[in-house]
């Protein structure tokens, strides 16, 4: 049976520390914890990155922000140090993502290795069964299937189950979202009722080590900081006939779907279409040859059944921002799956998760190949 003692997840932010005093009120007994994933200052001034970085998440800011909430409920607050697994986790993976011609989502891999594996684990060390978070996510038990099950949540616009489908059902079922039924404006409405000083504190829409989203300027930084060169991807810019028509400095400066910064000039808009890591070339067309009816996925997990049995209608989702499309999967040999859509899907990106729904329920996920 599980005790009464949760552990709350406190990034500094509004929604944490709603979750945090809507607890608090309904009785239970609350621990805050605090991930201290990055430094901040650790890279400030170097290879162009900016010398000051404040007010983003996971700053030092964030911890005050959450600390100042947990004193205002007067629940017990802990800082726990990851940034070691952090950077093995997400930061050398996104590095090297992009390096081999892929496009990273960070926000994932922390999700699935840092945030509801380290957090539980620390959860249990202090004696609470369970963690809460500010996701905007549903989740519930359906006896029926014997299984916990992940939905997206009432507000769609906040929807965070895009960067949720490589949770365990083990994980799902030491997990609360209390937000999953709330719209963001009421979260703040009650932020405000509980006296929370972030009540009106603005999202962070950024990935939290890397300031002003200019990952280029990161990864010369951290491999600078290593002792590292970036390695010499420079090759050619073709179009989609095979024509060379110019060169590029490096495969990591690309992304699937991407029109600015080609560094050639064309009457007509060009996007990247392929990146191909062994011959280091990026091959550029149209915004129809940008397109595509099927995609692989690998590394699945499945969350509302146990495994793909033959063909599924499902809305497959291939980028946080994107609404499902319409889409069949069935599953291939070697744990891939291959997902065509009704219609066409524009820049399905390798490195990127697709993660598939039936209705709001989240079937389960994979990366793209």
């Amino acid at each position: 049976m599980l005790n009464n003692t949760i552990a709350v997840a406190m990034s500094g932010g509004v929604d944490s520390s709603t979750v945090a005093a809507m607890l608090r009120a309904e009785g239970y007994d609350l621990v805050g914890l605090t991930l201290q994933l990055w430094n901040q200052r650790r890279l400030a001034g170097k290879e162009g990155m900016p010398e000051q970085v404040t007010g983003r998440c996971c700053s030092l800011d964030d911890v005050y922000d959450a600390r100042r909430v947990a004193e205002t409920l007067n629940i017990p607050y802990y800082v726990v140090n990851e940034e070691e697994r952090f950077e093995q986790d997400v930061v050398r993976p996104f590095v090297q993502e992009y390096l081999n011609g892929r496009t990273p989502i960070p926000c994932s891999l922390c999700n699935n290795h840092i945030k509801f594996d380290q957090l539980l684990v620390r959860a249990r060390q202090i004696g609470a069964d369970r963690i809460a978070t500010g996701h905007y996510a549903r989740n519930q038990y359906d006896p029926a299937r014997n299984r916990w099950v992940l939905s997206r949540p009432a507000d769609h616009s906040k929807d965070q189950t895009y960067f949720l489908f490589g949770l365990t059902q083990e994980q799902l079922s030491r997990t609360l979202f209390p937000l999953g039924n709330h719209q963001k404006s009421a979260v703040r409405e009650i932020a405000a009722q509980h006296g929370l000083a972030v009540a009106i504190k603005p999202d962070s829409q950024e990935i939290c080590f890397i300031p002003g989203g200019d990952y280029k300027t990161f990864i010369s930084a951290y491999l600078n900081e290593q002792g590292e060169q970036i390695p010499d991807t420079a090759g050619e810019l073709v179009s989609s006939s095979g024509e060379v028509i110019g060169r590029h400095t490096g495969v990591h400066n690309f992304t699937i779907g991407q029109r600015k910064g080609l560094g050639v000039a064309s009457p007509d808009p060009l996007y990247v279409i392929q990146i191909d890591n062994a011959s280091h070339r990026v091959t550029v067309g149209s915004d129809s040859e940008a397109t595509t009816q099927t995609l692989r996925a690998r590394d699945l997990n499945w969350i509302s059944i146990p495994s793909l049995e033959g063909e599924m209608r499902i809305r497959a989702k291939i980028r946080h921002r994107n609404e499902p499309a319409p889409a069949t999967i069935r599953m291939l040999r070697d744990n891939e799956v291959e997902a065509t859509f009704d219609d066409p899907q524009r820049a399905v990106t390798p490195g990127q998760a697709a993660v598939f729904y039936s209705e709001d329920e989240v079937v389960g996920g994979g990366w793209i190949v």
